[in-house]
Protein backbone atom coordinates (compact mmCIF):
# COMPACT_ATOMS: atom_id res chain seq x y z
CA UNK A 1 0.00 0.00 0.00
CA UNK A 2 1.39 3.08 -1.05
CA UNK A 3 1.79 6.39 0.66
CA UNK A 4 -1.08 8.05 -1.49
CA UNK A 5 -3.30 5.04 -0.67
CA UNK A 6 -2.96 6.01 2.40
CA UNK A 7 -3.53 9.77 2.08
CA UNK A 8 -6.66 8.70 -0.26
CA UNK A 9 -8.23 6.37 2.47
CA UNK A 10 -7.41 8.84 5.45
CA UNK A 11 -9.81 11.49 3.15
CA UNK A 12 -12.42 8.47 2.80
CA UNK A 13 -12.24 8.29 6.39
CA UNK A 14 -12.35 12.26 7.66
CA UNK A 15 -15.81 11.79 6.87
CA UNK A 16 -18.84 9.74 8.38
CA UNK A 17 -18.80 6.21 6.57
CA UNK A 18 -21.04 3.23 6.57
CA UNK A 19 -18.67 0.31 6.91
CA UNK A 20 -18.47 -3.14 6.67
CA UNK A 21 -16.06 -5.45 7.94
CA UNK A 22 -15.58 -8.87 6.46
CA UNK A 23 -12.89 -11.69 7.54
CA UNK A 24 -12.57 -15.53 6.42
CA UNK A 25 -14.97 -18.88 7.50
CA UNK A 26 -14.52 -20.70 10.54
CA UNK A 27 -12.82 -17.38 11.99
CA UNK A 28 -9.97 -17.40 13.96
CA UNK A 29 -7.87 -15.71 16.79
CA UNK A 30 -6.33 -13.57 14.50
CA UNK A 31 -9.58 -12.98 11.97
CA UNK A 32 -11.65 -11.46 14.59
CA UNK A 33 -8.41 -9.73 16.44
CA UNK A 34 -8.01 -7.52 13.75
CA UNK A 35 -11.82 -7.39 13.11
CA UNK A 36 -12.91 -6.34 15.92
CA UNK A 37 -10.12 -4.21 16.59
CA UNK A 38 -10.63 -2.36 13.44
CA UNK A 39 -14.39 -2.13 14.37
CA UNK A 40 -13.60 -0.38 17.81
CA UNK A 41 -10.98 1.99 16.16
CA UNK A 42 -13.10 2.92 13.30
CA UNK A 43 -16.15 3.16 15.74
CA UNK A 44 -13.88 5.78 18.12
CA UNK A 45 -13.56 7.80 14.37
CA UNK A 46 -17.44 8.03 14.66
CA UNK A 47 -18.52 5.96 11.58
CA UNK A 48 -21.32 3.44 11.25
CA UNK A 49 -19.65 -0.16 11.42
CA UNK A 50 -20.64 -3.70 11.35
CA UNK A 51 -18.73 -7.08 11.29
CA UNK A 52 -19.98 -9.56 9.30
CA UNK A 53 -18.91 -13.01 9.47
CA UNK A 54 -19.77 -15.78 7.25
CA UNK A 55 -20.24 -17.99 9.84
CA UNK A 56 -19.60 -18.57 13.82
CA UNK A 57 -16.46 -18.57 15.86
CA UNK A 58 -15.48 -20.16 18.79
CA UNK A 59 -16.83 -19.15 22.31
CA UNK A 60 -12.91 -18.81 23.46
CA UNK A 61 -12.90 -15.54 21.41
CA UNK A 62 -16.49 -14.28 22.53
CA UNK A 63 -14.79 -11.72 24.75
CA UNK A 64 -13.19 -9.69 22.77
CA UNK A 65 -14.92 -5.88 22.73
CA UNK A 66 -17.70 -5.97 20.24
CA UNK A 67 -18.27 -8.94 19.67
CA UNK A 68 -21.91 -8.86 20.39
CA UNK A 69 -22.17 -6.43 17.20
CA UNK A 70 -20.99 -9.18 15.13
CA UNK A 71 -23.75 -10.47 12.48
CA UNK A 72 -23.13 -14.48 11.49
CA UNK A 73 -24.01 -14.77 8.06
CA UNK A 74 -24.85 -17.96 8.19
CA UNK A 75 -27.63 -17.37 11.26
CA UNK A 76 -28.62 -14.02 9.86
CA UNK A 77 -28.10 -13.69 6.07
CA UNK A 78 -30.47 -10.67 5.12
CA UNK A 79 -29.16 -8.53 8.07
CA UNK A 80 -25.56 -9.70 6.82
CA UNK A 81 -26.92 -9.06 2.95
CA UNK A 82 -27.92 -5.36 3.95
CA UNK A 83 -25.18 -4.37 5.38
CA UNK A 84 -22.89 -5.22 2.69
CA UNK A 85 -25.07 -3.76 -0.13
CA UNK A 86 -25.68 0.14 1.72
CA UNK A 87 -21.64 -0.11 2.40
CA UNK A 88 -19.66 2.43 1.83
CA UNK A 89 -16.26 1.15 2.51
CA UNK A 90 -15.21 -3.27 2.93
CA UNK A 91 -12.51 -3.94 4.90
CA UNK A 92 -11.53 -7.49 3.87
CA UNK A 93 -9.48 -9.02 6.60
CA UNK A 94 -7.58 -11.94 7.15
CA UNK A 95 -8.44 -13.72 3.69
CA UNK A 96 -6.59 -13.36 0.57
CA UNK A 97 -9.35 -14.63 -2.18
CA UNK A 98 -12.93 -14.15 -2.55
CA UNK A 99 -13.74 -18.10 -1.90
CA UNK A 100 -12.51 -17.74 1.51
CA UNK A 101 -15.42 -15.95 2.69
CA UNK A 102 -17.83 -18.74 1.21
CA UNK A 103 -21.56 -17.35 0.20
CA UNK A 104 -20.41 -13.83 1.31
CA UNK A 105 -17.53 -13.81 -1.70
CA UNK A 106 -20.60 -13.09 -4.43
CA UNK A 107 -21.75 -10.42 -2.23
CA UNK A 108 -18.74 -8.55 -1.54
CA UNK A 109 -17.80 -8.65 -5.28
CA UNK A 110 -20.88 -7.64 -6.78
CA UNK A 111 -21.49 -4.60 -3.88
CA UNK A 112 -20.96 -1.27 -5.12
CA UNK A 113 -18.83 0.10 -1.98
CA UNK A 114 -15.03 0.42 -1.98
CA UNK A 115 -12.73 -2.12 -0.88
CA UNK A 116 -9.50 -2.47 1.11
CA UNK A 117 -8.42 -5.28 1.72
CA UNK A 118 -5.55 -5.96 4.79
CA UNK A 119 -4.16 -9.79 4.99
CA UNK A 120 -1.00 -11.47 5.39
CA UNK A 121 -1.61 -14.84 3.53
CA UNK A 122 0.32 -15.49 0.05
CA UNK A 123 -0.85 -14.41 -3.43
CA UNK A 124 -3.64 -11.89 -2.94
CA UNK A 125 -6.46 -11.78 -5.38
CA UNK A 126 -6.87 -8.29 -6.86
CA UNK A 127 -10.96 -7.85 -5.91
CA UNK A 128 -10.50 -4.83 -3.71
CA UNK A 129 -9.06 -1.05 -4.77
CA UNK A 130 -6.46 -0.50 -1.95
CA UNK A 131 -4.32 -3.83 -0.66
CA UNK A 132 -2.54 -4.06 2.16
CA UNK A 133 -0.26 -7.65 2.30
CA UNK A 134 2.70 -8.62 3.47
CA UNK A 135 3.14 -12.10 3.80
CA UNK A 136 6.08 -11.25 5.87
CA UNK A 137 3.96 -10.34 8.81
CA UNK A 138 2.86 -12.26 11.71
CA UNK A 139 -0.91 -11.37 11.65
CA UNK A 140 -3.35 -9.55 9.81
CA UNK A 141 -3.37 -7.91 13.64
CA UNK A 142 0.14 -6.66 13.65
CA UNK A 143 -1.25 -5.49 9.79
CA UNK A 144 -3.87 -3.44 11.23
CA UNK A 145 -1.72 -1.64 13.47
CA UNK A 146 0.99 -0.84 10.67
CA UNK A 147 -2.22 0.46 9.10
CA UNK A 148 -3.61 2.79 12.21
CA UNK A 149 0.13 3.61 12.74
CA UNK A 150 0.25 4.62 8.52
CA UNK A 151 -2.86 6.75 9.51
CA UNK A 152 -1.15 8.75 12.22
CA UNK A 153 -3.65 7.94 14.89
CA UNK A 154 -1.89 5.29 16.91
CA UNK A 155 -2.98 7.91 19.41
CA UNK A 156 -6.58 6.19 19.23
CA UNK A 157 -5.58 2.90 20.17
CA UNK A 158 -7.21 2.52 23.78
CA UNK A 159 -7.87 -0.53 25.93
CA UNK A 160 -10.25 -2.33 23.11
CA UNK A 161 -8.44 -1.92 20.30
CA UNK A 162 -5.33 -2.94 21.95
CA UNK A 163 -6.50 -6.23 23.67
CA UNK A 164 -8.45 -7.25 20.28
CA UNK A 165 -4.97 -7.02 18.17
CA UNK A 166 -2.82 -8.38 20.82
CA UNK A 167 -5.31 -11.52 21.01
CA UNK A 168 -4.99 -11.61 17.36
CA UNK A 169 -0.95 -11.69 17.22
CA UNK A 170 -0.65 -14.10 20.07
CA UNK A 171 -3.13 -16.38 18.51
CA UNK A 172 -1.51 -16.37 15.05
CA UNK A 173 2.36 -16.18 16.17
CA UNK A 174 1.03 -19.83 18.77
CA UNK A 175 2.40 -17.88 21.46
CA UNK A 176 5.32 -15.99 19.96
CA UNK A 177 7.25 -18.99 18.47
CA UNK A 178 6.31 -18.71 14.56
CA UNK A 179 9.15 -17.81 12.86
CA UNK A 180 7.56 -14.41 11.43
CA UNK A 181 7.32 -13.33 14.98
CA UNK A 182 9.94 -10.63 14.52
CA UNK A 183 11.70 -8.07 17.02
CA UNK A 184 9.23 -5.32 15.68
CA UNK A 185 6.21 -7.66 16.58
CA UNK A 186 7.68 -7.58 20.61
CA UNK A 187 7.68 -3.79 19.87
CA UNK A 188 4.07 -3.32 18.53
CA UNK A 189 2.82 -6.13 21.20
CA UNK A 190 5.06 -3.90 23.87
CA UNK A 191 3.09 -0.61 22.63
CA UNK A 192 -0.01 -2.65 22.88
CA UNK A 193 0.55 -3.33 26.38
CA UNK A 194 1.10 0.42 26.98
CA UNK A 195 -2.24 1.09 25.47
CA UNK A 196 -4.13 -1.11 28.26
CA UNK A 197 -3.91 -4.91 26.49
CA UNK A 198 -4.17 -7.38 29.08
CA UNK A 199 -1.99 -10.37 28.61
CA UNK A 200 -2.64 -12.33 31.09
CA UNK A 201 -6.45 -11.79 30.35
CA UNK A 202 -6.10 -13.05 26.78
CA UNK A 203 -4.43 -16.17 27.35
CA UNK A 204 -6.71 -17.12 30.24
CA UNK A 205 -9.45 -16.39 28.00
CA UNK A 206 -8.40 -18.41 24.86
CA UNK A 207 -6.60 -20.96 26.40
CA UNK A 208 -7.76 -21.95 29.95
CA UNK A 209 -11.31 -21.95 29.20
CA UNK A 210 -11.31 -25.84 27.63
CA UNK A 211 -14.35 -28.30 29.00
CA UNK A 212 -13.19 -31.42 30.04
CA UNK A 213 -14.78 -32.77 26.63
CA UNK A 214 -12.04 -30.98 24.40
CA UNK A 215 -9.64 -32.64 26.98
CA UNK A 216 -10.75 -35.97 26.53
CA UNK A 217 -11.01 -35.14 22.40
CA UNK A 218 -7.39 -33.92 22.94
CA UNK A 219 -6.45 -37.10 24.79
CA UNK A 220 -8.62 -39.61 22.00
CA UNK A 221 -6.62 -37.79 19.46
CA UNK A 222 -3.25 -38.10 20.21
CA UNK A 223 -3.55 -42.32 21.84
CA UNK A 224 -6.11 -43.44 19.09
CA UNK A 225 -5.88 -41.50 15.86
CA UNK A 226 -2.27 -40.15 15.45
CA UNK A 227 -0.35 -41.72 13.14
CA UNK A 228 3.33 -41.25 12.88
CA UNK A 229 4.88 -41.89 9.36
CA UNK A 230 8.95 -41.71 10.20
CA UNK A 231 9.77 -42.79 7.02
CA UNK A 232 8.43 -39.49 5.99
CA UNK A 233 8.85 -37.21 9.12
CA UNK A 234 5.53 -37.04 8.93
CA UNK A 235 2.31 -37.54 10.91
CA UNK A 236 -1.58 -36.89 10.86
CA UNK A 237 -4.93 -37.12 12.91
CA UNK A 238 -7.98 -38.13 11.47
CA UNK A 239 -11.34 -37.35 13.23
CA UNK A 240 -14.36 -38.85 12.21
CA UNK A 241 -17.87 -36.88 12.48
CA UNK A 242 -18.36 -40.26 15.20
CA UNK A 243 -15.41 -39.35 17.39
CA UNK A 244 -16.56 -35.24 17.18
CA UNK A 245 -20.02 -36.61 18.63
CA UNK A 246 -18.95 -38.28 21.17
CA UNK A 247 -16.71 -35.88 22.74
CA UNK A 248 -19.53 -33.49 22.20
CA UNK A 249 -17.33 -31.41 19.18
CA UNK A 250 -18.05 -27.58 19.46
CA UNK A 251 -16.64 -24.97 17.27
CA UNK A 252 -12.81 -24.76 18.45
CA UNK A 253 -12.27 -27.96 20.26
CA UNK A 254 -9.70 -28.82 17.53
CA UNK A 255 -7.76 -25.56 17.86
CA UNK A 256 -4.00 -26.14 17.71
CA UNK A 257 -4.34 -30.06 17.34
CA UNK A 258 -2.60 -30.61 14.47
CA UNK A 259 0.59 -28.95 16.00
CA UNK A 260 1.16 -31.62 18.38
CA UNK A 261 2.53 -34.24 16.21
CA UNK A 262 5.16 -31.77 15.35
CA UNK A 263 6.53 -32.01 18.72
CA UNK A 264 8.09 -35.51 17.86
CA UNK A 265 11.42 -35.47 17.25
CA UNK A 266 12.04 -35.72 13.16
CA UNK A 267 8.63 -34.50 12.25
CA UNK A 268 8.47 -31.91 10.17
CA UNK A 269 4.71 -32.26 8.48
CA UNK A 270 1.23 -32.69 10.24
CA UNK A 271 -1.69 -32.80 8.97
CA UNK A 272 -5.22 -33.04 11.00
CA UNK A 273 -8.49 -34.57 8.83
CA UNK A 274 -11.90 -33.60 10.33
CA UNK A 275 -15.14 -34.69 9.32
CA UNK A 276 -17.64 -32.31 8.59
CA UNK A 277 -21.39 -32.66 7.68
CA UNK A 278 -20.18 -31.88 4.00
CA UNK A 279 -16.85 -31.49 3.72
CA UNK A 280 -13.58 -33.31 5.04
CA UNK A 281 -11.38 -30.43 6.74
CA UNK A 282 -7.91 -30.44 6.65
CA UNK A 283 -4.98 -28.37 8.67
CA UNK A 284 -1.48 -28.54 7.98
CA UNK A 285 1.48 -27.32 9.61
CA UNK A 286 5.30 -27.93 8.65
CA UNK A 287 8.73 -27.10 10.17
CA UNK A 288 11.73 -25.82 8.06
CA UNK A 289 11.31 -25.32 4.42
CA UNK A 290 8.66 -27.70 3.40
CA UNK A 291 6.01 -25.51 2.15
CA UNK A 292 2.32 -26.38 3.20
CA UNK A 293 0.51 -23.27 1.21
CA UNK A 294 1.92 -25.19 -2.17
CA UNK A 295 1.17 -28.94 -0.91
CA UNK A 296 -2.41 -27.41 -0.38
CA UNK A 297 -2.90 -25.43 -3.64
CA UNK A 298 -2.11 -28.27 -5.12
CA UNK A 299 -3.83 -31.56 -3.73
CA UNK A 300 -6.14 -30.32 -1.58
CA UNK A 301 -8.04 -26.73 -2.78
CA UNK A 302 -6.23 -24.40 0.19
CA UNK A 303 -3.83 -22.71 1.04
CA UNK A 304 -2.36 -20.11 3.49
CA UNK A 305 1.78 -19.86 4.24
CA UNK A 306 4.60 -22.04 4.03
CA UNK A 307 4.17 -23.41 7.48
CA UNK A 308 0.79 -23.49 8.44
CA UNK A 309 -2.17 -23.79 5.52
CA UNK A 310 -5.51 -25.52 5.16
CA UNK A 311 -7.65 -27.56 2.25
CA UNK A 312 -10.97 -29.27 1.96
CA UNK A 313 -12.09 -32.49 -0.03
CA UNK A 314 -15.27 -34.10 -0.34
CA UNK A 315 -16.00 -37.76 -0.54
CA UNK A 316 -14.89 -40.03 2.88
CA UNK A 317 -12.60 -40.17 5.28
CA UNK A 318 -10.89 -42.61 4.25
CA UNK A 319 -10.29 -41.98 0.83
CA UNK A 320 -8.73 -38.57 2.20
CA UNK A 321 -6.75 -39.88 4.46
CA UNK A 322 -5.51 -42.20 1.79
CA UNK A 323 -4.17 -39.81 -0.88
CA UNK A 324 -2.62 -37.66 1.78
CA UNK A 325 -0.24 -40.68 2.44
CA UNK A 326 -0.07 -41.88 -1.19
CA UNK A 327 1.30 -38.22 -1.56
CA UNK A 328 3.85 -38.32 0.45
CA UNK A 329 6.67 -40.25 -1.56
CA UNK A 330 6.58 -37.68 -3.89
CA UNK A 331 7.64 -35.43 -1.48
CA UNK A 332 9.89 -37.76 0.37
CA UNK A 333 13.12 -36.10 -0.33
CA UNK A 334 11.92 -32.26 0.45
CA UNK A 335 10.42 -34.02 4.08
CA UNK A 336 14.05 -35.93 4.19
CA UNK A 337 16.40 -33.08 4.15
Amino acid sequence: MTNQDIAEIKELLASRKSIVIVTHKNPDGDAMGSSLGLYNFLVRKNHSVKVVTPNGYPAFLQWLPGDDKVIEHSESPERAENALKNADLIFCLDFNALRRIDKLGPLVKKAKAIKILIDHHLQPEKFAKYIMSDKKSCSTSQLLYDFISALGEKNLINKKIANCLYAGIMTDTLNFKIATTSANTHRIVGELMDAGAQNTLAYSKIFDTYNEDRMRLLGHSLVKEMKVLKEYNASFIALSRSDLKKHNFQKGDTEGFVNYPLSIEGIKFSALFMEMPDEIKISFRSKGNFDVNKFARKNFSGGGHANAAGGETHGSLDEAVTKFVSLLPEYKDQLLK
